[in-house]
């Protein structure tokens, strides 16, 4: 076990004994990405110009997609707060065995979110249309369960905000290849859980759940098996800055130092808002 901070925990291991190590009930939010079972297929994608087949690793090659995949999410099920949601990444090439476990473990499934990457990389093969998205489940163990609807409007524009998600991917900012960008974990982290609330990534990677959660005020548990990626994660966040207080940060306008993307942005102007109409009537009452 690692601590990279104060209610910050990462720890090098298999997900599922790590999983058993932890309290029933005492999760907020469960974040996954866990391995997309593409490596060894025929596949091929365009990076640095050249051809190259879309291998993973070891750690992308599941013999029984299935019944890993309904291991781990009962194991995230027991560590669930009742009204704790779960959101699961994937592809086509894992995703709708994991909508089928959602259902035989009988979850609620709120949403399928789906992330379009107008930046994905080329397809070299000309035998089918690029790839463009990934599909994010989330569920709930029961129709009760915590989701912050006022402010993902606030992230929309004052508008209710749609299933279909448009964040640029990330890429070559760490060694994994599956990385996600941090303002893609900033929606989530936001929308599915409060600060202080305790936020779980069984497949840790380079670590942007980590780093996500502790920037907005939340405790985190990450679990990595492969060493390296371990190693990276865990400096990244150590590294990682910290907002101890998000609505009073909020205060200072100029300074919110998350990533320059346009949707990192309308992410601090929801975050910001609270603030601002505090101030407002503030104001108001002084006149």
């Amino acid at each position: 076990m690692h601590e990279t901070g104060e209610n910050v925990t990462v720890k090098h291991g298999d997900a599922l004994a790590l999983l058993d190590r932890l309290d029933p009930g005492s999760i907020d939010l469960v974040f996954a990405d866990p391995p997309y079972n593409l490596s060894g297929t025929n596949h091929q994608t365009c990076r640095g110009g050249k051809m190259r087949a879309c291998n993973k690793g070891e750690w992308d090659q599941i013999d029984d997609i299935h019944g890993f995949n309904r291991a781990w999410i009962e194991a995230c099920m027991r560590v669930m707060k009742p009204g704790a949601t779960i959101w699961i990444s994937g592809t086509l090439h894992n995703h709708p065995v994991i909508g089928v476990v959602l259902k035989e473990l009988g979850l609620w499934i709120i949403n399928d979110v789906v992330w379009y990457k107008r930046n994905a990389p080329p397809l070299m093969q000309r035998n089918r249309l690029v790839p463009s998205t990934e599909l994010i489940w989330v569920a709930a163990k029961s129709k009760k369960y915590y989701f912050d609807y006022d402010l993902a409007r606030r992230i929309n524009g004052g508008k209710q905000m749609r299933n279909l998600w448009e964040i640029n991917a990330q890429r070559h900012i760490t060694s994994h290849p599956t990385e996600k960008p941090e303002s893609l974990l900033e929606r989530i982290v936001l929308i599915g859980s409060k600060e202080g609330d305790l936020v779980v990534d069984p497949f840790l990677g380079s670590g942007t759940t980590g780093v996500v959660a502790k920037r907005l005020g939340r405790k985190f548990i990450g679990f990595e098996i492969d060493e390296s990626y371990f190693a990276e994660a865990e400096n990244r966040i150590s590294g990682g800055m910290v907002i101890d207080d998000v609505t009073a940060y909020a205060e200072g306008v100029s300074t919110y130092p998350i990533l320059g993307t346009q949707t990192s942005l309308k992410l601090a102007d929801a975050v910001m808002e609270p603030a601002r109409r505090a101030r407002g009537a503030r104001k108001s009452a002084k006149n």
